[in-house]
């Protein structure tokens, strides 16, 4: 891990790089590091104005005819920044997806660099490029423990292994391995093995005492082999939303990602940019509809990282991207989207400062302290975050025009 000084990597100066992958991975952190506070904070004022029920199984507020458009739009907004229980899918259930497709659309760009400093034929044998690959992933390994409290010194028993950033970690790492030693034919190929092959061992595979093809939180064949062969502590007591066997369709996410940069690789296909962002709206179309026909015989399901979700919130992944770069890189506008380019250039710092690392909220309650006395307390959450929310971007203006980055 190294902090490092050097050029911005998608600066509009920069030929053939994307400013809409940098801008769209900042919109993606921006949620898990202030932005769903906020609209929380939002919607608890008009739950309290209204004394609206919120479902204490999945944290729903309910609406009714009483709500402004504004107040629904807020309550709407906060819904669906939960996660679904089990089946199912919310906006917040694609932050997490979306951020490893981004990553492998990154792939063909970054690996595609060394075309003019390595022979052609010795670019997937290149010592090096393994070499970087694999520490990167242990270290991505290291810091998602320590996201989890490994540096608490809890126990082993009392110590969670798997981590959001160990499944971008071991995702990324065998999607960069079938990117670099097969071509797009053997890449189609394994991601519908993979796929297909989930879905085979979740449907047909028995797990003691429920048998076959039973989905349920703790009857599924993920959370059989979570419960028996991940180490220390699961999340959810009876699996993990980060386990073994589903980190596996996750590959499928970042292949997805790797095709999408593949395509848009300058001089790889005939099309123009505006014709590349209609061809993306299309296949993520696409993408939508054999996710929601899967989900008939196999739920979209987040928690087990079901073949349908992979094929869903990929389809998802790719539209947004597409209205992202159709805005941004093929129609040029590129200023309203620089706060979210500050925090996309450093979204693995700022995504450990604000789970563990740096109390933001505590630093916006003391600069806010005197401004909100006087105001009512429903509103504080929203003001407070609101408040994070600005000194995060105050910090990654700072590195940014310093051109200061982490480096894995």
């Amino acid at each position: 891990m190294n902090i490092v000084k050097t050029t911005p990597p998608n600066t509009p100066s920069k030929p053939g790089r994307l400013v809409s992958l940098d801008a769209l991975r900042g919109f993606d952190m921006f949620w898990i590091v202030s932005g769903e506070e906020i609209f929380h904070g939002f919607a608890d004022v008009v739950q309290q104005k209204y004394h609206l029920y919120r479902n204490p199984t999945n944290w729903q507020l309910a609406t009714d005819g009483r709500l402004s458009f504004l107040e629904r739009m807020a309550v709407g907004m906060s819904n669906q920044l939960h996660h679904t229980v089990w089946n199912g899918f919310t906006f917040y259930d694609l932050i997490f997806p979306l951020f490893i497709f981004i990553a492998g659309i990154s792939m063909p760009f970054s690996y595609n660099r060394g075309l003019d400093t390595e022979m052609t034929g010795q670019l997937n044998k290149s010592r090096s490029r393994y070499f970087q690959l694999i520490r990167r992933t242990v270290l991505l390994l290291l810091l998602g423990m320590v996201v989890n409290g490994a540096l608490s010194f809890a126990g082993y028993e009392h110590t969670r292994f798997a981590s959001v950033l160990g499944r971008i970690a071991l995702s990324c790492f065998f999607a960069a391995v079938i990117y670099l030693n097969f071509n797009l034919r053997g890449q189609i190929i394994w991601f519908v093995s993979i796929l297909l092959g989930y879905w085979a061992l979740m449907a047909l595979v028995p797990v003691p005492g429920h048998g076959a093809g039973v989905l349920t939180p703790d009857g599924n064949l993920a959370a059989f082999i979570d419960q028996h062969l991940l180490p220390g502590k699961l999340h959810r007591k009876v699996y993990d939303p980060e386990g073994l066997l589903s980190t596996i369709p996750a590959i499928c996410s970042a292949l997805l990602g790797v095709f999408t940069g593949s395509f848009l690789l300058p001089g790889r296909v005939g099309l123009r940019p505006v014709q590349k962002m209609l061809a993306l709206f299309g296949a993520g179309l696409v993408l939508v509809l054999l996710g929601l026909l899967w989900n008939i015989s196999f739920p979209i399901n987040k928690n087990m990282w079901t073949s349908s979700f992979t094929l869903y919130a990929g389809g998802w992944s790719m539209l947004l991207f597409a209205a992202f770069y159709g805005i941004i890189d093929v129609a040029g506008f590129k200023a309203w989207c620089r706060p979210f380019v500050w925090i996309g250039v450093n979204s693995i710092l700022i995504y450990m400062a604000a789970h563990g690392l740096v109390n933001f909220l505590s630093t916006s309650q003391f600069v806010l302290d005197g401004a909100i006395k006087g105001i009512d307390p429903i509103w504080h959450r929203s003001i407070l975050w609101t408040g994070v929310l600005l000194i995060q971007l105050l910090l990654l203006r700072f590195l940014y025009q310093r051109k200061i980055f982490l480096k894995l």
